[in-house]
């Protein structure tokens, strides 16, 4: 099928149109109105077969990903999504992989009311990169460089998951049959915390979300807020899949570094904490107070009893 046909046949038939485009698909470029008082907020990210993901993954879990990792983005700049653009290359013209990924890829554009406006589609490995866009109110942006010392360290739901979903799939731990859906899930596909993000606007000091693993993440806060972090590794939210899985050192490991997970870390003074906490508790999703921040730099991992976290703290590179 020829490239403009895949356009038309799949990529102009999402049911969500927005009011502020004005021209999407059909031109050179596409044309949006931003609302006075707004702001434009930005990400992109590529994920490539191999790396990201598994070719043998399927094409409605490759679209869903493909979009959610973008939108979490959005998610810990406390912004709304609004529209997005997709670079698709493609080995071959599969129509049923073509039409099983915009299913994947719409379903959750849909959800979250963001409309495809553009993009490219050409022949070469595999590979997909979006671009969101998304609107905060002018100066409402939660940023990785505004962290405070005294501020509480927050996570949502919870951690590892998605990294024992691979070590599962890599053959290095053994899952019982029952937990095998909800842990793939986690994986495959991601829910960005839009809600959260949207609640932590006015509360939360700064935020980011968890891609390559929460201590590599985390340090990026720490980094560019010129702060430390002092965190109880006992108090990292686990699931009851992985706590069975697997031992409590080994879940601990996968909570701090295995990445994938897209949750969001944020840092909340005290003062605000039973207003962040009366905020979240409406929305379908757990939070865990998981550590302070300090003036001391660098990332002090410990146990409830006081003794230092001695292990692996590296999280995903990407070179």
């Amino acid at each position: 099928m020829p490239e403009f046909s895949i356009i038309k046949n799949y990529f102009t038939t999402q049911t969500e149109h927005r009011k502020d485009v004005i021209r999407g698909i059909g031109d050179d470029a596409a044309i949006v109105k931003i609302p006075s008082g707004e702001e434009l907020v930005i990400t992109t990210d590529t994920l490539v077969s191999g790396i990201h993901f598994l070719p043998s993954d399927a094409p409605y879990d490759i679209g869903y990903k493909s979009l959610a990792v973008n939108l979490s983005d959005l998610a810990a700049m406390g912004a709304t999504p609004a529209w997005i653009t997709l670079a698709l290359t493609l080995p071959t013209a599969d129509e049923n992989w073509i039409q099983n990924f915009c299913a994947g890829f719409f379903t959750l554009a849909n959800l979250h009311q963001v409309q495809l406006i553009g993009g490219d589609l050409t022949h070469g490995p595999l590979s997909i990169t979006v671009q969101a866009m998304g609107l905060v109110p002018a100066g409402n942006a939660l940023l990785r460089s505004t962290a405070k010392p005294g501020d509480l360290i927050y996570v949502t739901g919870t951690l590892g998951n998605a990294g024992l979903a691979l070590q599962h799939l890599q053959g290095n731990v053994t899952l019982h049959p029952d937990y095998e859906k909800s842990i793939y899930l986690h994986l495959h596909r991601p829910e960005p915390r839009i809600a959260a993000g949207l609640a932590l606007r006015g509360i939360a000091h700064a935020a980011i979300d968890l891609s390559d693993g929460l201590a590599a993440d985390l340090s990026h806060v720490l980094e560019e807020s010129h702060v430390g972090a002092r965190v109880n590794v006992d108090q990292l939210p686990l699931s009851f899949e992985l706590s069975e899985s697997i031992s409590h050192e080994k879940a601990i490991e996968l909570a701090l570094t295995a990445g994938d997970d897209y949750e969001l870390c944020f840092t909340v003074p005290p003062d605000k904490q039973t207003l962040l906490e009366n905020q979240l508790s409406v929305l379908p999703c757990r939070f865990t107070c998981i550590g302070t921040i300090t003036n001391k730099p660098g990332l002090d991992l410990h146990y409830q009893d006081g003794k230092k976290y001695h292990g692996v703290i590296s999280g995903y590179e990407h070179f």
